[in-house]
């Protein structure tokens, strides 16, 4: 599961898109990569653009029927709280 306690400590803030790429990928890692990984699936950062985060679903994920409610639910949430830029999330799998 991921730790919300731990995600509202990081700090926001506003810059261009080299920044907001910069905590898109240190939310991925800190947060929701290791409560992924706990369920026997990986995830990766793979692009942002518009407001729009894509990512790659592997492992366990990839095919996994709760996967879609983890990204809409879970990990959209949290990454449009901490990092307003961030409009959606989208998943490929491998």
């Amino acid at each position: 599961m991921i730790n919300e306690d731990e995600i509202k400590a990081a700090p926001v803030m506003s810059g261009d898109e080299s920044d907001v790429v910069t905590r898109i990928k240190d939310l991925l890692e800190n947060a929701v990569k290791p409560a992924v990984e706990m369920d026997g699936g990986a995830i990766q950062f793979k692009n942002y653009e518009d407001g729009v985060v894509t990512v790659i679903l592997q492992g366990s994920c990839s095919g996994c029927p709760s996967s879609m409610i983890t990204l809409k639910s879970g990990i959209e949430g949290i990454m449009k709280r901490m990092i307003p830029e961030v409009k959606e999330v989208v998943a490929e799998t491998e």
